[in-house]
């Protein structure tokens, strides 16, 4: 099950499930925001920020039964996000859409937002997103530390260094890069540093290589 804290999502980023990988929705957020994929995410289709995520029910999951709505019950009974479900509404689907609605908004208490399509889908994640963007760049632009830290994450050489380390993918190494700031300054953390960004296990792995 995801539990809050389980995915740490970069600042300005989107962490999608593996199994989008080359869909529409995958396709048409490429080059409007970033988006990374990951394993492992369990119940949820899209990671938006640390807190929040997306969980996504196509026209083929409301015909093929009620699997999705054990989904959406266990992923609230197993997680403390907050969920925002995604529903297809179709002419296919729209006999399905009031019982899913009563379900998701009455008795699980999560946001329901009904799409045409994954092209409908992908405008809404990245409008989600930008709000995301503008409420957490109101914190960061308070500090000029922060945004001095944002002008090393556009060098690709750096980002691909960091990712060369062991237990180290893209995820850790945006999050490595925008807490340290630099190079210098990671090789010159210490492990109990390094904990507070990757965890106990990989903040070794890093302290020793």
């Amino acid at each position: 099950p995801v539990t809050a804290g389980s995915i740490v999502v970069p600042y300005g980023h989107v962490i999608g499930n593996e199994k989008w990988r080359g869909s529409e929705i995958a396709q048409r957020l490429q080059g409007k925001i970033r988006l990374i994929f990951e394993d492992g995410l369990g119940l949820v289709d899209f990671h938006l920020s640390n807190r929040t995520c997306i969980l996504y029910i196509s026209e083929a999951d409301l015909v093929a039964g009620d699997e999705f709505k054990r989904r959406l019950v266990r992923f609230r009974n197993a997680s403390s996000l907050r969920g925002i479900v995604i529903v297809e509404k179709t002419r296919i689907s729209d006999q399905y859409f009031l019982a899913v609605q009563k379900l998701v908004v009455l008795e699980l208490g999560m946001v329901l937002l009904p799409v045409a399509n994954q092209g409908e889908a992908s405008q809404l994640i990245t409008q989600l997103v930008s709000f995301y963007v503008r409420e957490q760049s109101k914190d960061h632009n308070s500090n000029p530390f922060r945004r001095k830290q944002c002008s090393q994450l556009a060098e690709p050489s750096v980002f691909r260094t960091v990712q060369q380390i062991p237990g180290v993918g893209k995820t850790k190494a945006l999050l490595l890069l925008q807490h340290f700031g630099s190079i210098h300054r990671l090789c010159n953390a210490s492990v109990q540093e390094l904990e507070l960004v990757v965890g106990q296990t990989v903040a070794q792995q890093i302290y020793t290589f």
